[in-house]
């Protein structure tokens, strides 16, 4: 089942990822994170609300996992990825956010002495492999063609961030509700973000309300916040992050099927290929944990 949550947090922010490219020259990036969490948090209100005074306790005496997550988790990684939509390429933001895992690895170990297993150590190889697969078209020398710019640099900061809020998930207190936890961290990344979106707006940058954007808010404030994040949440609590961010891996897999899907992209074999490395890698990475659960 926590495997099953996370695929479905991969295929949501695929969505997201694609959606944030077509719109990145209609919503400016704070305002996007900013109404993004904006219509979460007024999804979760009535589910929330009936629980807070209850669990408030718990929350006041996580407020500091509280605000490291919305900080890391909702405020800075969405902004960085936003706003490294106006310059960068879909192929090489593809390419630096799947150094997420490698980062998650990195930091379960320093920061909690996580030790990973050869096997892990396998799959991860397998499913960076089919990613590369993918971003190159199956072809090595395309390599040479990769550029880096700011907007790519923006996505590695954010792969970091994302990385922190990963791990720092391992602190999650026993017997909170995964809504009120989310509410908490979404009001907190929303104050954390407050100056960026003051910034934005006094610089002339501000959205415009049409249908598409509305849809586009919908689209990433329902889904890919209110039910990715939950179960991302719940799927890396019980697997733990070193296995669970294996997952970010099937993200360029989505994308690619989602573009075939409402682009009329076409499909060809070197998708097939990553996209069975990626799926291979996962379960290497995986098997043992499940094995002995």
């Amino acid at each position: 089942m926590p495997y099953l949550l996370l695929t479905l947090s991969a295929f949501i922010w695929s969505g997201n990822f694609v959606l944030s490219r077509a719109m990145n020259a209609t919503i400016p990036p704070a305002g996007f994170v900013f109404w993004r969490w904006l219509v979460a948090i007024c999804v979760l209100c009535p589910i929330v609300i009936p629980r807070l005074r209850k669990e408030w306790p718990l929350v006041r005496a996580n407020l500091k996992l509280v605000c490291v997550c919305g900080f890391f988790g909702v405020t800075l990684f969405n902004f960085l990825i936003y706003t490294a939509m106006h310059s960068t390429t879909a192929i090489n933001a593809a390419l630096v956010n799947s150094a997420i895992p490698v980062f998650i690895l990195m930091f379960a170990r320093l920061i909690f002495g996580q030790t990973v297993s050869l096997r892990q150590h396998a799959g991860i190889a397998l499913s960076l492999a089919g990613v590369a697969t993918i971003i190159l078209q199956g072809d090595l020398g395309r390599i040479r063609t990769l550029s880096f710019n700011r907007g790519d640099l923006l996505v590695l900061l954010a792969a970091v961030a994302w990385a922190l809020y990963s791990v720092a998930l391992r602190r999650y207190p026993q017997g909170l509700n995964p809504f009120v936890f989310l509410f908490s961290i979404s009001l907190s990344g929303l104050l954390f973000l407050v100056p960026f979106y003051a910034f934005e707006i006094h610089s002339g940058a501000v959205m415009n309300a049409n249908t598409p954007t509305l849809l586009s808010i919908a689209y990433v404030g329902i889904l890919a916040s209110v039910v990715a994040f939950t179960t991302w949440n719940i799927g890396l609590r019980r697997v733990g992050a070193h296995v669970g961010g294996q997952f970010i891996h099937l993200m360029p897999a989505f994308s690619t099927m989602l573009a075939v899907a409402f682009l009329g992209e076409q499909l060809h074999l070197f998708h097939i290929v990553g996209i069975a490395l990626i799926l291979t890698g996962i379960v290497c990475a995986t098997f043992r944990i499940a094995k002995t659960a």
